[in-house]
């Protein structure tokens, strides 16, 4: 199975600019400069690559960026001295052969007592003492929070990679179901799914995927094992994909051959308490509202306790976005949020259930994009 590739730019054609994404550095600086002038910053840093990608769109594995009120660089090694300027415009692209924020302090980007954000939460400690050593005689602030609200409220054009990357993982569902039957290992199931996203057209895995079977099933986050499939076992399957850079989240939990009724009791419950949530995600809704709307449905069927980690997530450039649904969240929903709703009862010794969706809001509402059914397989 081959994916549809999309459509490719001119200029990509040419040689030129990277087709990752529509020319939106522009609004996205502007939009970026509107929040240092909130926070009364002259300048700020970013190191964390996502977010670079998310505003520059170079792809490589080492850069800074640093965006003051007029100007933009992105710093870099020698190993992009090409690939740079092919993704990133609107930017001066320095490269370095030393530390990328020594380069900045070099170059003397900054004028001495500029108001300089730094994110404290993306750098090791030894990185976070040399940038104030390097940069003393400016004020620098640690920032948090700063990108991450730019970035949870996608663009269309966001939209459709991800809903592309959604399509490749449901396909890949549909086809590992011709595997699971008893006397296949865990390993096995999460290995084709790995190889199915690659020659579904996709950049690879988007994490580890994570098989669990029969009492396995029990860990949330259960990496598979050498584990066979046995009768009477429900298996949980929680995998995605990345399509030029963004990411699909899917999880479903099927039965192979005929499992006991308590089994289908759980199965129900948490479906049921996904549909509900579902339901009631739209813009303006509280991510905290969202978790008590499923955690509700599940402790009144008897297995709240059960429940043991949060309703979902934001999804885009990074498999967990900041956006969270949970009972300690801030977040209020709004247009063009991607988000997980993934409600899951874990008992232990006898079995975890979990099923996960992607979703968009739109308005009123939101829209569920993945199209993989929900009825419990018996395989």
């Amino acid at each position: 199975m081959t994916a549809n590739p999309l459509p490719v730019s001119p200029s990509a054609r040419r040689g030129g600019r990277s087709p990752l994404r529509p020319r939106s550095e522009a609004s996205r600086l502007a939009a970026l400069r509107h929040s240092l002038s909130r926070l009364k910053l002259d300048a700020l840093f970013i190191t964390h690559l996502p977010h670079i990608r998310w505003l520059t769109g170079f792809t490589g594995s080492n850069a800074v960026v640093l965006v003051s009120s007029r100007k933009q660089w992105l710093l870099t090694d020698g190993r992009y001295k090409t690939q740079a300027p092919n993704e990133v415009e609107g930017f001066e692209i320095l490269t370095a052969s030393k530390s990328l924020f020594a380069l900045a302090a070099e170059k003397k980007l900054l004028r001495p007592r500029t108001r300089v954000g730094i994110p404290a939460g993306h750098l090791t400690l030894a990185v976070y003492h040399n940038v104030r050593r390097l940069f003393s005689s400016m004020r620098l602030v640690d920032t948090v929070n700063v990108v991450e609200p730019l970035v949870a409220v996608k663009e269309e054009f966001e939209i459709v990679l991800i809903r592309k990357a959604v399509e490749i993982t449901d396909a890949v569902f549909t086809r590992i179901l011709r595997l699971i039957k008893p006397g296949i290992r865990e390993l096995d199931i999460a290995a084709e799914i790995s190889y199915l996203h690659r020659t579904a057209g996709s950049d690879g895995d988007a994490f580890e995927p994570l098989v669990a079977s029969g009492e396995r099933g029990a860990l949330p986050h259960a990496r598979a094992s050498e584990r066979k499939l046995r009768r009477g076992d429900l298996v949980t399957l929680d995998f995605g994909c990345r399509f030029r850079g963004y990411c699909s989240d899917l999880t479903r939990t099927v039965a192979v051959g005929t499992v006991s009724r308590e089994k289908k009791k759980i199965y129900s419950t948490v479906l049921e308490a996904q549909l509900l949530a579902i339901e009631r995600a739209a813009e303006g809704v509280h991510g905290k509202t969202l978790d008590r709307i499923a955690r509700n449905h599940i402790r009144k069927r008897g297995y709240g306790r059960y429940f043991n980690h949060s309703l979902g997530h934001g999804v885009g450039l990074e498999i967990h976005e900041p956006l969270r649904l949970s009972a300690l969240s801030k977040d209020v929903l709004q247009t063009r949020n991607v988000a997980t709703i993934e409600p899951g009862i874990y008992v232990p010794n006898v079995c975890g259930v979990r099923l996960e969706d992607d979703i968009v809001i739109r308005g009123k509402g939101c829209e569920v994009l993945n199209r993989s059914t929900k009825e419990l397989l018996t395989l």
